[in-house]
C-alpha cells in the first residue's frame, strides 16, 4: 500500500495513530499495532511503525537501551518502504527517529528530555478516519 489510493484503513491502525499522536499512549500503541501487524501476516511496515512506539516507550520510562535497540531496529525496516506509505509521511517519521537514535546513542555525552514524535498524516482520507475513529471508541460499546 502506496501512494494515496482511496482506501479505508484498518480501525487498529487508526486507533495507533490516534495514541501516538493525541494520547502519547506508546503502550497501547504497541497493543493495537501489534493485533495488526499478527493479522496482517507480520507485515514489516507495521513492525517498524511499532518499534518506534515501543522506542519512545522505553525511553519514556528510562530505559535508553531498549530504546536505542528499538530504534535500529524501526529504522532499519522503515527505510525499506516509500516515504507515503500508508498515508503517513514515513519519510519525516524515518528521519525523526533517525535523529532520535543518534541523540540516545550519544546521551551519555549530551543527555536530554524525552520528547514526543509526531506521525504527519498526509492522506487526508486517513486523517478524517482517525478523527471518526477517536470519536466513536468514546461511545459506549452495543456489545455490553
Amino acid at each position: 500500500m502506496t501512494g494515496m489510493e482511496r482506501i479505508d484503513y484498518s480501525p487498529l491502525y487508526l486507533a495507533y495513530l490516534h495514541y501516538f499522536n493525541v494520547e502519547r499512549d506508546y503502550f497501547e500503541c504497541h497493543e493495537v499495532l501489534e493485533e495488526l501487524w499478527l493479522e496482517e501476516g507480520r507485515n514489516l511496515l507495521y513492525q517498524g511503525l511499532l518499534q518506534v512506539a515501543v522506542a519512545l516507550y522505553h525511553h519514556r520510562n528510562d530505559n535508553r537501551n531498549g530504546a536505542r535497540k528499538m530504534f535500529a531496529q524501526a529504522v532499519n525496516k522503515l527505510r525499506q518502504f516509500p516515504n507515503d506509505s500508508l498515508g503517513i509521511d514515513l519519510g519525516r517519521l524515518l528521519e525523526e527517529s533517525e535523529r532520535y537514535w543518534r541523540q540516545l546513542e550519544n546521551y551519555d555525552e549530551a543527555p536530554f528530555e524525552f520528547y514526543d514524535l509526531t506521525i504527519r498524516i498526509i492522506d487526508p482520507v486517513l486523517k478524517e478516519q482517525v478523527e471518526e475513529w477517536a470519536v466513536h471508541k468514546h461511545l459506549p460499546d452495543d456489545d455490553h
